[in-house]
């Protein structure tokens, strides 16, 4: 398992992350969320070893994973990392940066498992275009389907699919999750998006003020969101008297003590968001149909 031991680090007097403590089980998938600047990139960088840290240890199973104080080589066999940049070759194939570290010994396991990578990123139409006319998307497919091509062990991911378009982004995650899964490769992703989160997570960690908020699975953060960071990070939410309630949990009723007035409607698809004022502070809840701005409606809290 990986193990990370009340690591701290700083950046000159700045700190990013303090007493960090953590586990993950082999093939765990894990995910880390926070808002910008909260350490998430930090902390993957922290265990990759691209970065020394200021206390703590971090073992991968019994060996410490030391930043560039104790290596002069960053980073381990057994341990993947897809960073924002991607840092491929341009001038080469798709195919050619995939199989880059494959060995040429064996040249058609080679071209079977570049074959194989290929259809996982759902790139094989591009197998013979040269990196540098690729779109920034297709080039972070490039980037994911390298960091496998060896097998590693632990995969840690940033943002992996930020560049890449809503079309191709739900059929991409389902194909690199369940290889991952099914060939039991640790994983980490750092992100944004609750779509890389709630359907794959097999538990989330939060990061705020330098610390670990909240670390369980999704469905147990997802229904008791303790804090206005973690449901903030699940959709449209309200505190009412103290407590925190999802948009989807107000019901239009015909008779209530909570009243708002309609301020503004925004068409989500198969519901639309209302906004509205509720002595003074606003509220969201969702709804079937659309309202006349000013419209008085009556809510009940559904749990």
């Amino acid at each position: 398992m990986l193990q990370v031991k009340n690591i701290s680090f700083k950046y000159q007097k700045n700190p990013v992350l303090q007493d960090i403590s953590f586990s993950v089980e082999s093939g765990e998938h894990v995910s880390i969320i926070g808002e910008s600047g909260s350490g998430k990139s930090t902390l993957l960088k922290l265990l990759y070893g691209e970065l020394d840290a200021n206390k703590g240890h971090i073992f991968w199973k019994d060996i410490e994973i030391l930043g560039p104080k104790h290596n002069l080589v960053v980073g381990y066999d057994f341990m993947k990392y897809v960073a924002q940049e991607f840092d491929l070759m341009p001038f080469i194939t798709v195919a050619e940066n995939i199989g880059k570290h494959l060995s040429n010994f064996y040249p058609e396991e080679k071209q079977a498992r570049i074959k194989e990578l290929l259809e996982i990123v759902e790139l094989t139409p591009f197998a013979n275009t040269k990196v540098k006319l690729l779109s920034g998307g297709q080039k972070q497919r490039v980037a994911l389907a390298r960091a496998l091509a060896n097998e590693p062990e632990i995969l840690l991911l940033d943002e992996p699919f930020s560049h890449i378009d809503n079309f191709k982004k739900q059929s991409l995650r389902q194909s690199l999750f369940n290889y991952l899964k099914a060939n039991n490769i640790t994983c980490i992703v750092a992100s944004h998006d609750k779509e890389d989160v709630l359907p794959y997570s097999d538990r989330m960690i939060v990061l705020n003020n330098h610390k670990i908020e909240a670390n369980n699975t999704p469905e147990h953060l997802y229904k008791n969101p303790e804090t206005p960071l973690i449901a903030s990070f699940f959709g449209e939410f309200n505190v009412i008297n103290k407590k925190i309630i999802y948009a989807h949990q107000l019901h239009v009723v015909e008779k209530s003590d909570l009243e708002v007035i309609v301020k503004q409607c925004y068409f989500k698809g198969h519901y639309y968001l209302i906004e509205a004022d509720l002595d003074g502070e606003n509220v969201f809840f969702r709804h079937s149909e659309t309202f006349t701005t000013n419209t008085i409606v009556c809510l009940s809290i559904v749990k």
